[in-house]
């Protein structure tokens, strides 16, 4: 059996003081102000006097180590210890080797895939707690964040989907309708006959091409209209016939 010892770090590798110092800042008010969280970097020493932990690189595994406390990059904080692990020094060596496969480092992301997630499944594997919450809090509030954000955009989408899906069988439906009442026999009343395909012309023109409907007036006079011409056809062959005697 020996420690498991989780080394913390200010993240201060921007390039900028100015940055950097703002880091310091942020977790000092965060962190040892109201115990929130921080930006950080983590690694964990076990069998020996080296940490280990991850990082991006192109080309081969993110995992690597340095002597604990002293990594170049971070400004050292603190030190934990996590308990003491079961595991031989063997196993810890062969736990190493699997996770050097399995976290590349161009598989490194900032808020879901990063040195805190790495130390965290690392610990799991020494059957050790895991990190404090407060090491990835801000990590972990992102990548929730972004997930939502995600989701959201889903159910629009799908929202959208079927708003246009019920709005095609609804035209299919109105212009079925349509077609059925263009279709339709005469009725016995002409008042009623000449109405309908007034009304049947001005609800295909409406679901076509988004007219507006006529108004009451205008509807009669077409109806008038109409009738008069019915009427006027009906009295010519009559005019005809009393010419053609005249003539004869």
């Amino acid at each position: 059996m020996t420690d498991v010892i989780l080394h913390i770090y200010d993240v201060t590798n921007s390039g900028s003081d100015k940055t950097n110092n703002t880091i310091v800042n942020i977790n000092k008010i965060f962190k040892d102000g109201i115990g929130l969280g921080g930006i950080f970097h983590s690694a964990v020493q076990v069998y020996g006097d080296d940490e280990w932990s991850f990082g991006f690189c192109e080309q081969g595994t993110g995992v690597f180590s340095c002597p604990s406390g002293q990594n170049p990059m971070y400004t050292y904080r603190e030190s934990i210890n996590l308990g003491r692990t079961n595991c031989s020094i063997f196993k810890v060596n062969q736990i190493l080797r699997e996770l050097s496969r399995e976290w590349p480092g161009s598989s490194y992301d900032l808020l879901s895939r990063n040195c805190n997630h790495f130390c965290d499944q690392f610990c799991e594997m020494l059957n050790v707690p895991k990190l404090p919450g407060w090491v990835n809090r801000f990590a972990n509030a992102g990548d929730a964040a972004l997930e939502v954000a995600g989701n959201t955009a889903v159910r629009f989408k799908q929202a959208k989907t079927e708003i246009v899906s019920a709005s095609k069988v609804a035209y299919r439906f109105l212009l079925g309708a349509t077609n059925n009442i263009l279709s339709s026999p005469d009725s016995t009343s002409d008042s009623n006959r000449v109405t309908s395909r007034f009304q049947a012309a001005w609800f295909k023109n409406l679901i076509t091409t988004g007219a507006k409907p006529s108004s009451s007036s205008e509807i009669g006079n077409e109806v008038e209209g109409a009738q008069q011409q019915r009427k006027a056809n009906e009295e010519s062959p009559m005019l005809l016939n009393s010419r053609l005697q005249r003539d004869i």
